[in-house]
């Protein structure tokens, strides 16, 4: 009987933020709660071109489930979502596309650029490709590889919940941000 006891997995439950408790009651500060509540449940738009979003739909499949961390329902709708991944190679005619779609997401908003394409322009050295994506938009985390791992895009989504769960609810008004949206062109 022991030993089937053992065999169980339970379920794995977030670390609550930090504060005061005590019996029956939990106190903690808006930031760490609001903190808390949006790195467990982003919103992802796949923004996929080519082989890395391949990669990015056996990540979002049964082996890896994505869902585990909370980006189980993908949007591809800009307006809906709040975290752009921009999977492959983009050629220098859709970079304004892929801004048009940035302009159009709802604060707060994060930038993943999975694969050395989106990162870098990768193998391709061409005048039509676009060397980096961080040359239209703002990036927050680049997953390496060509194509990256299901694992390596995973590890991705948790540098960027641990982006999200520590951000200040006050950063997008910071002047640090308003000035890398002017070196960005945007308001």
């Amino acid at each position: 009987m022991s030993e089937r006891n053992e065999n169980i997995i339970k379920p794995t439950i977030a670390d609550t933020p930090e504060g005061i408790s005590g019996q029956g009651f939990f106190a903690t500060s808006i930031e760490k709660a609001v903190g808390l509540a949006r790195k467990n449940s982003l919103w992802p738009l796949p923004f996929a071109t080519s082989c890395c979003g391949i990669e990015f739909m056996a990540t979002m499949a049964s082996t890896y489930d994505l869902a585990r961390f909370g980006s189980e329902r993908l949007s591809f709708s800009p307006r809906q979502s709040d975290l752009l991944m921009v999977m492959g190679t983009v050629a220098k005619k859709m970079g304004p596309v892929l801004r048009e779609i940035y302009i159009q997401m709802a604060e707060p908003k994060w930038v993943i650029a999975v694969g050395a394409c989106a990162s870098s322009g990768g193998i391709f050295d061409t005048y039509s490709v676009l060397q980096g994506i961080d040359r239209v938009i703002p990036v927050d985390v680049y997953v390496p590889g060509c194509p990256p791992r299901p694992e390596q895009i995973i590890d991705g989504i948790l540098k960027i919940q641990e982006l999200v769960g520590n951000e200040s609810l006050r950063r997008r008004n910071s002047q640090a941000y308003e000035d890398l949206m002017k070196q960005y062109n945007m308001e």
